[in-house]
């Protein structure tokens, strides 16, 4: 063969080769995040395991879970969702007044190293009443609770910790902020993060140098523009809860079907919206969902798997994590890590339907 034949054969391979690696590259940066500034990676989509502490309330017996759940279905769904590239699971000490934590690290067993683990702390519960009992964010109180999580959890230490009074005093916080870097230091955690819809209170937080996320409410239908800012501004991962509206976004939830007794949803408290009087979806929210089916659900998505997708278009620092209760819906939920985040065409449709204010890309307005 010509040498001249070589060299274009050759330069053809080099060039498929590239064209190979970019791809692959290209996949891991869609299905994998780091966490802020901490070097932790993790899968682009989490796991939030609210629903699997089953059922707890409050004093006067609102309800505060999701309902009953099945322990070993939530241990098969957690092990699936591993098998499925989730490696990032977010709970609570107060999730199911510490039955989340549990049946958390029952799942995980011998697996978990492969897996970046987040709890919270600040709420006080009773685990034989199952009943949420008050608040704590003094600096003594972080270490009680920790070492408590870290027995639920079966664990040495957890990845990333953090805060879960959202409305706590921004003085309070900042010497927990401190409490934290020691822990860090002394190997019991390795990053933190508090779990706040407010930014001047995350950044209180993002001042810590081993601070490496915040967690905040966000979905296609409840945008959270400063939030998304101050995750750009401070380098910090944004842990999405709410992705799914609290099911709105599955399609699963609709007008006139209450949830079942237990859940939360049946007697919504001010700040879950969407479910009106406990009796099923608000005629409005629901409309507003089915409004945008077609294009969530372009591309042969699910209604879930788009609601995913578009916060994986709002920002590449967003990890959702919907919440689950069977192999089935960690099944759906892990497949939206196949599709990838929606088209800029996409997201502009999005703003089109919702009549907001049109974005020249999925980024967060300057």
């Amino acid at each position: 063969m010509p040498s001249r034949a070589l060299q274009l054969l050759a330069s053809s391979g080099m060039e498929t080769t590239r064209a190979e690696t970019t791809r692959a590259e290209t996949t891991r940066t869609e299905t994998t995040r780091t966490l802020g500034r901490s070097g932790i990676r993790v899968s682009a989509l989490g796991f939030g395991c609210w629903a699997i502490g089953g059922e707890w309330r409050t004093p006067d017996g609102q309800p505060l879970g999701w309902g009953r759940v099945d322990d070993e279905e939530s241990v098969r769904a957690i092990r699936r969702a591993l098998d499925l590239g989730v490696t990032f699971f977010d709970t609570a000490d107060v999730y199911g007044t510490g039955h989340s934590e549990r049946v958390l690290g029952r799942a995980l067993g011998r697996r978990r190293a492969d897996v970046v683990v987040a709890t919270k702390w600040g709420n006080v519960f009773d685990e034989r009443t199952r009943t949420l009992t008050g608040g704590d964010d003094s600096v003594a109180y972080v270490r009680r609770a920790l070492t408590a999580s870290l027995r639920r959890l079966g664990t040495d230490h957890v990845d990333l910790y953090q805060f879960h009074l959202g409305d706590a005093d921004p003085e309070r916080a900042a010497r927990l902020r401190d409490t934290c870097e020691e822990l860090v230091r002394e190997g019991l955690i390795r990053a933190y993060a508090w779990s706040t819809d407010d930014p001047g209170r995350a950044a209180v937080f993002a001042k810590g140098p081993h601070c490496a996320a915040v967690q905040y409410a966000v979905n296609v239908l409840q945008d959270a523009p400063g939030m998304l800012r101050l995750c750009e501004e401070a380098g910090l991962a944004g842990v999405v809860r709410s992705p799914l509206a609290m099911g709105l976004l599955t399609g699963r939830r609709v007008p006139g079907r209450a949830p079942e007794a237990g859940d939360i949803r049946s007697r919504p408290p001010a700040w879950l919206k969407g479910f009106g009087d406990g009796s099923g979806a608000d005629p409005e929210w629901f409309a507003r969902v089915e409004a945008l089916r077609d294009v969530l659900t372009d591309g042969g998505r699910t209604l879930a798997q788009g609601a995913l997708a578009w916060l994986w278009a709002r920002s590449p620092r967003t990890v959702p994590i919907p919440g689950f209760r069977s192999v089935a819906q960690a099944e759906e939920n892990a497949g939206a890590l196949e599709k990838g985040p929606l088209t800029a065409e996409q997201m502009a449709e999005v703003e089109r339907i919702l009549g907001r204010a049109e974005r020249t890309s999925g980024r967060p307005p300057a």
